[in-house]
């Protein structure tokens, strides 16, 4: 299986999860274009997404659904209170009810759906299974028993690790935003995130994305921070902070190159634009061409051989 945080945070999440027969989007908030070039950026196309996994209605979960789904033909799955809560598509054909608790198959992945607790009339998240199982947990206030039971089962999680408590605590927002952010239907913290993972992720957990990390009461070092404290109790999953660490020290800087890192600032300043042509260095090569009239006596002399071929058949 394959798996990309195409985009995650409080403006727009999306993630890729694929295997050899398609792919699925678990979200589609931001717009079909930056979707598009999301793809691109890791070698898929929008014809290899076979559907699209809804989670709830908020607008940083659903901002491209509409333009993707039916530019591309790419039905889309929704709880039906979910659906019937916001506008996911003019083409309603596209729609595809599903229930909490339930389990279907797309493209050979076995898909779970599973409730959770969150401000939106009807919330869930997925478990998706192909040999190896990879659980998208974001935008839950807490860790409850579904959750816990898809941290314990995973080979692979994207866990939402919203804000630092006291970056949150200390922050510009308001009071009564403050209060829900920290509620039983907000968002889980690093630590809430963390302690989850420390007490119930098994040895087959492999692989961590700190997914939805909130721009103002966050920030990746930190996140990383409280996830190291906290698991380095862990002996049997120590490889996952080895690997944090490795990628860390990683720093692919070369534009020129398939990828590369660019600094968020620089993607700011471009308005969020992930097309990986706004970002690339690209070399030109210097190409010497025939000359017109040889060009030309080539396409003529290519023309008379396939008369004759096509002569040679008639016969």
């Amino acid at each position: 299986m394959e798996i990309c945080a195409i985009a995650s945070g409080s403006s727009g999440n999306c993630f890729y999860v694929g295997n050899k027969e398609g792919g699925l989007l678990v979200d589609a908030g931001i717009s079909s274009s930056q979707i598009v070039n999301g793809l691109n950026i890791i070698g898929k196309t929008p014809e290899d997404i076979k559907g699209i996994l809804i989670t709830h209605e908020h607008t940083d979960h659903i901002k491209g659904v509409d333009v993707f789904s039916r530019n591309f033909n790419v039905p889309i799955f929704a709880t039906k209170k979910t659906a019937n809560s916001c506008f996911l598509t003019s083409n309603l054909k596209l729609i595809k009810f599903i229930h909490n608790n339930e389990i279907f198959d797309i493209s050979g992945m076995e898909i779970f759906t599973f409730t959770k607790s969150h401000k939106a009339v009807d919330p869930v998240s997925f478990t998706i299974k192909n040999k190896k199982k990879v659980s998208i947990i974001t935008d839950a206030g807490y860790s409850c028993d579904n959750i816990l039971d898809q941290i314990s089962n995973s080979d692979f999680i994207c866990l939402e690790s919203n804000h630092d408590e006291k970056m949150l605590e200390n922050g510009k927002y308001p009071y009564f935003l403050k209060k829900w952010i920290k509620s039983n239907t907000g968002h889980l913290s690093n630590k809430q995130a963390a302690i989850s993972v420390l007490e119930y992720a098994k040895p087959k957990l492999k692989n961590i994305i700190l997914s939805h990390l909130s721009e103002n009461n966050n920030h990746p070092k930190v996140a990383l921070n409280t996830f190291n404290s906290l698991l380095k109790e862990r002996r049997d999953i120590n490889n996952i902070l080895e690997h944090f660490k490795k990628k860390d020290k990683e720093n692919p800087i070369d534009r020129k190159k398939k990828y590369f890192f660019v600094p968020i600032k620089e993607i700011k300043e471009k308005d969020w634009d992930l097309s990986i042509s706004k970002y690339r260095e690209i070399e030109y090569e210097e190409v010497e061409y025939e000359k017109p009239n040889v060009i030309k006596k080539k396409i003529i002399q290519l023309e008379e051989d396939i008369l004759k071929g096509l002569k040679n058949l008639e016969v």
